[in-house]
C-alpha cells in the first residue's frame, strides 16, 4: 500500500528525516510512535505531498507519488488541528468539501453518530475544540478511499465520542483499508493498532506488533515497552 525507500528531510540544519524506509502493507492499522520532533509528522506530510523530500522515493499502491497528484484522490486525511474558516457554518463546510470530492453520503450517518445535528446552522469560530474535531472526522471519513491517515484523531474528544471514534476506524479496516495513526494516548494505540512504527531521531527504531515490542524490550506492558525505548535513548 505505502512503500519509502530511503527518505531525508532537513529544515535548515535540522536533519528530521534521517533514511526511513519503511512498507505498510494493504489492510490494517499502523500506529506511527515516536517523541516530538521525531519525524512523525514530516513523514506522514511526505506521503500526502505536503512536504517534499530531499530525496528519497515513496509510492503509494505502486505509484511513486512525485510522477502525479492523482494518488491524493485516494486518501483520506484528518488534520491534526481542525483550522476551519471560522465564518463558516458547520453544514457550508461540509457542502464545500462535499463539491469539491465525490462523497459517499456516509455524512449522514456520521452527523448522527457523533451528535452533531444541533451544530450545524452554527459558525465553526463558535465551536469548542471538541466539536470542531467532530466535524473534522466527519469530513475525513465520510469519503471511501482505500488509506486513511489520521494524525491525532483523539484531540479533544469526549469518552462517548473516543468509543465511536473507534469502532468508525475498525469499520474501516473491515472494509480492507489501510489505516495509519499517529498519536500520544498509548491506551488508544494499544487498543487499535494491528502493528506500530516507532520513530526516533529521524529513523525507524522498530516495526512490529506491540507483543514484539513488549519481548525486545523486556518489559510487561506497553507503556514500560516505550518508557524503555525512551529512557535507554536518552541515557
Amino acid at each position: 500500500m505505502v512503500s519509502i525507500e530511503n527518505l531525508h528531510k532537513k529544515f535548515g540544519k535540522n536533519q528530521v528525516l534521517k533514511g526511513v524506509d519503511l512498507s505498510i502493507n494493504e489492510g490494517g492499522i499502523f500506529a506511527v510512535l515516536g517523541p516530538n520532533g521525531s519525524g512523525k509528522t514530516t513523514l506522514i506530510k511526505s506521503v500526502l505531498g505536503m512536504v517534499i523530500p530531499d530525496k528519497g522515493t515513496i509510492e503509494v499502491q505502486g505509484n511513486n507519488i512525485n510522477k502525479s497528484s492523482e494518488y491524493r484522490h485516494k486518501i483520506d486525511y484528518l488534520p491534526q488541528i481542525a483550522n476551519f474558516p471560522s465564518n463558516l457554518k458547520v453544514k457550508e463546510l461540509i457542502k464545500m468539501i462535499k463539491d469539491l470530492r465525490k462523497p459517499t453520503n456516509e455524512e449522514i450517518h456520521l452527523i448522527e453518530l457523533f451528535k452533531l445535528e444541533p451544530f450545524l446552522d452554527k459558525k465553526l469560530g463558535n465551536l469548542s475544540g471538541g466539536t470542531k474535531q467532530k466535524v473534522n472526522i466527519v469530513l475525513t471519513f465520510m469519503f471511501d478511499s482505500p488509506l486513511i491517515i489520521l494524525d491525532e484523531p483523539t484531540s479533544g474528544l469526549d469518552p462517548i465520542s473516543l468509543i465511536r471514534l473507534k469502532d468508525l476506524i475498525q469499520a474501516e479496516k473491515a472494509k480492507g483499508k489501510t489505516i495509519l495513526i499517529t498519536s500520544h494516548i498509548m491506551s488508544f494505540v494499544e487498543e487499535v493498532s494491528d502493528e506500530i512504527v516507532f520513530l526516533l531521531e529521524g529513523k525507524i527504531y522498530f516495526k512490529g506488533t506491540i507483543q514484539d515490542l513488549k519481548t525486545k524490550t523486556k518489559q510487561p506492558d506497553f507503556d514500560h515497552a516505550i518508557a524503555s525505548i525512551l529512557t535507554n535513548n536518552h541515557a
